[in-house]
């Protein structure tokens, strides 16, 4: 990691270390353009070309079928289920209590206004394959989409060359509800649910994590009329903790090497009050990347990663508001009291037991989360991101003569007749 002195660098230094490292998309823009026109032309041929070119598997069919998904769940371990039920319970309980309440409210007399906040009725679930199957992903996506009451949930991951898909994932795809599983990955999977084939449903918004390729499709498809929304948009993942001289340095080390790990594009960041304490976390991080089973991944992220020093605990804050981490931790003293400091993060762990596995496993919260610095404007995944709001309004003949000269003004100003005249005809035909 490198390190730095926040006192010894100017706004511009500041304003430097806050940037993610750039993705070039034009190029990745142009291999996925392709794929995705291919697919909204070909369907299902495409999909199959793509998957037998990019995955080594040539597929007869894409569904996973019940025998299959009951299969691979009774290959799970009962221990494994247990915790994994743990956290599926705890992920329900949080994102159940985001329930919104509909409104309804008389905004003048004889002019009533109110929302109903319904599901969007279809939508599409990716979970990444790659180094390391995601199951907690699925439940993540799959959990407030049921919640929510979306009517048609599918899901693509990619399958391995034997055509399979880890049980695992189909264990926790049954445990979120989830029943339409596709063996498809990549940018045709994405372009699959955006366009829709024979066989895969199309849908109104996609879902979940993925390589720049994944990433540049849903950007794509989002702009596309005939395409479908996306939840975010989302970059390599990172941690930034905030440390005190009062921290257990491997504390500290392990909650930047469990980020470290995800990727070799991942970065993590420490900002600490005290110089001798970054030294003694950089050597507890020395001697823990020497255990991993990802030692590679992870030295490769900690070359993108670095270290800065701070004069107090509120220099950190306002550098981690700059920055906007998707995982913040506060492993400082009295960590509660800074809370109503945070304005920029995807999610929050407070107190030295918070370590960020928590949130991405079982606590409750959602660890599908706004990254590259978007968290200054993007929340992480709700319940409400599966979830529409229509207004409504209704007014009475009361409502239109205490609102119709308003109305009148405000069109007239805009040099908009009609818009008067409708309200106008009204007036004077009561």
């Amino acid at each position: 990691m490198k390190e730095f002195v926040l006192s010894e660098l100017g706004s511009d230094e500041i304003e430097a270390l806050c940037q993610r490292k750039q993705i070039d998309f034009k190029p990745v823009f142009e291999v996925v353009r392709g794929v995705l026109d291919d697919v909204r032309k070909n369907g299902d041929e495409a999909v199959r070309a793509y998957t037998e070119k990019f995955d080594g598997v040539e597929l007869d069919s894409f569904l996973v079928d019940e025998r299959e998904i009951e299969e691979a769940c009774g290959r799970v371990e009962d221990t494994v289920k247990v915790d994994f039920e743990t956290a599926a319970r705890n992920i329900e309980n949080f994102h159940r209590a985001q329930l919104s309440e509909n409104i309804k409210i008389e905004t003048m007399r004889g002019v009533m206004c109110f929302n109903r906040i319904l599901p969007i009725e279809k939508v599409g679930l990716y979970i990444p394959g790659g180094t390391a199957p995601l199951p907690s992903t699925v439940l993540m996506l799959g959990i407030p989409a049921k919640i929510a009451g979306c009517k048609e949930v599918v899901m693509c991951t990619p399958p391995n060359r034997e055509g399979k898909i880890p049980d695992i994932i189909l264990y926790t795809a049954k445990l979120a509800g989830i029943r339409k599983i596709f063996k498809i990955g990549g940018a045709q999977a994405i372009a699959a649910m955006g366009y829709g084939t024979k066989t895969v449903p199309k849908v109104y918004k996609v879902f979940g994590p993925g390589n720049q390729y994944v990433t540049a499709a849903k950007m794509l498809l989002s702009i596309d009329p005939s395409g479908a929304a996306m939840d975010m948009p989302a970059g390599p993942s990172e941690v930034l903790v905030i440390a005190d001289s009062s921290v257990r340095a491997d504390f500290v080390a392990a909650d930047l090497l469990s980020q470290a790990e995800h990727g070799k594009d991942s970065q993590v960041v420490l900002v600490c009050t005290s110089k001798a304490k970054i030294e003694e976390i950089i050597q507890e991080i020395r001697v823990q990347l020497a255990e991993l089973d990802r030692k590679e991944i992870a030295e490769k992220a900690l070359e993108n990663s670095f270290a800065l020093e701070v004069p107090d605990v509120d220099a950190a804050l306002k550098f981690s508001n700059q920055y906007a981490p998707e995982h913040l931790i506060l492993n400082i003293k009295n960590a509660d009291r800074y809370i109503d400091s945070i304005a920029n993060a995807g999610s929050v762990f407070i107190g030295k037991y918070s370590c960020e596995s928590a949130g991405d496993y079982a606590s409750g919260t959602n660890h599908t989360l706004p990254t590259y610095g978007c968290a200054r404007a993007y929340s992480g995944i709700g319940v409400d991101s599966f979830m529409k709001r229509i207004t409504f309004q209704k007014l009475t003949k009361r409502g239109a003569k205490e609102i119709g000269s308003v109305v009148e003004t405000m069109a007239g100003i805009e040099g908009l007749g009609a818009h008067k005249n409708a309200m106008t005809l009204r007036l004077k035909n009561d």
